[in-house]
């Protein structure tokens, strides 16, 4: 399996509190490598090699949980031919 990155909006991170119990359920994950948490968008990003559905499962006992999005952990840069102007 390839590195992801799953972009989760936890609805009930609104203070430190709930942000620390929300990271350290996502922390408990086998396969996790970073997490960010956003408090003013109420957003979790997690990184790494797991399963999208079982970080959503272990985030539903800290609050709602609505996925973003889900994909590659880097995005591949796409080159366009150059042109040459004669």
């Amino acid at each position: 399996m390839a590195q992801q990155k799953v972009v989760l909006k936890v609805l009930t991170i609104a203070d430190e509190k709930t942000k620390k119990k929300a990271i350290e359920a996502a922390a408990d994950i086998y396969g996790v490598d970073s997490i960010a948490a956003d408090l003013k968008e109420q957003k979790l990003t997690v990184i790494g090699q797991m399963d999208a559905v079982a970080v959503v499962k272990r985030l539903k006992k800290v609050g709602k949980v609505d996925i973003v999005s889900v994909g590659p952990a880097v995005e591949e840069k796409k080159e366009e031919p150059k042109e040459d102007k004669q």
